[in-house]
């Protein structure tokens, strides 16, 4: 049976502000459903490099994908590691002084192998797993991809060897001498949340949006 929290390693653990840390598989998995771009970083010639990429989740395999010559593709799949992290902002800590100022944020970094899914099949599946990760409900309702299109886009697999979140809420924690400041504190709620549908002017007559699609406005990210 899989453990409910991951190993603590030299990679994943948290060594600032250590009583943020989480290791639990179900807050590190919440943290990624919730976002919808991750940051992958990887080395190229001995220098890190980092890029944004979209992405999805089965149990403890992410799927990223871009053009299958891309660069970030290609060093991910010769590499034997690489990291991503998914961070969202829910806030700015606005203390007594700069110093204890600071972000409301919930924070994933995950370590694994990325792999290239070469199986057609596979492939498109990892593709819809993505696709549902920023667009629930929305797959079904296209066009199937032409195989051009599959051939032309790059899948990486990365399972989930370590992780941890770093969660970051409640007010100001300023030094004791530092509360008689006449000075405003408190937390100013970051909130991010997607807006009202704009049509495409091709759109044609009579056509309007589905169920799927009417269900992602205002939603709250």
């Amino acid at each position: 049976m899989m453990k409910e929290t991951y190993d603590i390693d030299n990679f994943n653990k948290v060594r600032q502000l250590r009583e943020k840390a989480h290791y639990d598989r179900a807050t590190v998995h919440a943290i990624l459903d919730a976002g919808l771009v991750a940051h992958v970083a990887f080395t190229q010639e001995d220098t890190p490099v980092v890029v944004p990429m979209i992405y999805g989740r089965v149990g403890e395999s992410l799927y990223l994908h871009g053009a299958r010559k891309s660069r970030v593709i290609r060093r991910l799949e010769g590499s034997l590691r690489a990291c991503l992290n998914v961070t969202l902002l829910d806030g700015i800590v606005l203390a007594r002084s700069a110093f204890n100022s600071s972000m409301h944020y919930r924070s994933v970094t995950v370590f694994g192998k990325p792999r290239l899914v070469e199986d057609p099949d596979a492939k498109l599946e990892a593709l819809r797993v993505i696709s549902e990760q920023s667009m629930p409900g929305r797959w079904d309702e296209l066009r199937a991809p032409h195989e051009q299109e599959i051939k032309m886009t790059g899948v990486i697999r990365l399972d989930i060897e370590s992780a941890s979140a770093k969660i970051s809420d409640g007010m100001p924690d300023d030094e004791d001498e530092d509360y008689s400041i006449p000075v405003w504190a408190g937390v100013l709620p970051l909130e991010s949340r997607l807006m009202s549908l704009q049509p495409d002017d091709r759109v044609l007559e009579g056509v309007e949006p589905s169920a799927a699609v009417r269900s992602l406005e205002r939603r709250i990210l």
